[in-house]
């Protein structure tokens, strides 16, 4: 038997839901895994540093780390009406965020990409300080006043009025109506070293394990409530039904499009390095 591939995913119900059936050993013929639950901005670290062999992380990370990892063609977060929102503790105009203090989860986040170029059409002269918290700590902050904004992502989209805070701009938007593309949010990464035919089986088992997902949706709930950072089953099923879609079955042209269109974008404002004509080709 050979050792178990090391993952990493986020305690998130999409990335729960997904890998359910794969992490549990229900996917034939699918290796084993060895999960390690992280936020984002860990696992973006993590690929960052080579230091795991199957990795969910933000598709804006993607221009420093393909070298070493491949993008799978399944696995991942895309969608439309998804994207990441800014909050504020009171309604106001973008233009109110000029030199302001941010709350982002992770510098290398799709997030934090996508802000940043709604920002610069949007705010003019741009934010003041942006700091980085872990996701879950993001809206009490903005609550509390410790931040004057938060970027949020994942469940918050959905809980956020609990905390009594408004809806400053919908990142998503922004983006779905200035390119008519899906919003790429988490990518599912792979290291090259494996092989062309291990990759390829990889990605046939995260296809297989969404499809055992949907197949069959409460076989996973037990691990995915188990996990979740907002434990209402009604949320859960919110978020896996906004994130887990057609694209994490198959990215398909949209999607590649999608993601060759927010780093090709990036990388001209200088927001991250050009990628190269074939780094997002799948072996």
């Amino acid at each position: 038997m050979s050792e178990p591939l090391r993952i990493a995913y986020s305690p998130c119900p999409n990335d729960t839901f997904v890998f359910e059936a794969w992490a549990h050993g229900r996917v034939p013929g699918a290796p084993a895994l060895d999960v390690t639950f992280a936020d984002i901005d860990v696992t973006n670290g993590m690929a960052e540093r080579g230091e795991f062999d199957v990795l969910k992380v933000s598709y804006a990370v993607l221009p420093w780390v393909l070298e070493e990892y491949a993008l799978l063609p399944c696995g991942g977060a895309l969608g439309r009406g998804c994207g990441p929102l800014v909050l504020t503790r009171e309604a106001g105009d973008p233009a109110e965020l000029a030199g302001r203090t941010v709350a982002v989860p992770s510098e290398r986040s799709t997030a934090y990409l996508l802000f940043r170029l709604w920002a610069a059409a949007e705010v003019p002269g741009g934010v003041g300080e942006v700091v980085v918290l872990p996701f879950h700590e993001i809206m009490p902050a903005v609550r509390d006043g410790k931040v004057d904004a938060g970027l949020v992502i994942h469940e918050a989209r959905f809980t956020y009025q609990n905390y009594g805070l408004h809806c400053l701009a919908d990142m998503g938007q922004h983006w779905e109506s200035t390119t008519g593309l899906p919003i790429p949010l988490g990518a599912i990464i792979a290291k090259r070293s494996l092989g062309a035919e291990r990759l390829r089986e990889l990605a046939e088992a995260a296809r297989t394990s969404v499809r055992m997902a949907w197949e069959d949706p409460q076989a996973s709930r037990p691990y995915v409530l188990e996990h979740a950072q907002e434990m209402d089953p009604a949320v859960a099923d919110q978020h896996i039904g906004l994130y887990v879609n057609e694209f994490t079955a198959g990215l398909g042209e949209a999607g590649y499009a999608a993601v060759r269109g927010l780093l090709t974008r990036a990388a001209a404002e200088g927001l991250v390095p050009p990628l190269g004509p074939d780094a997002l080709a799948f072996p």
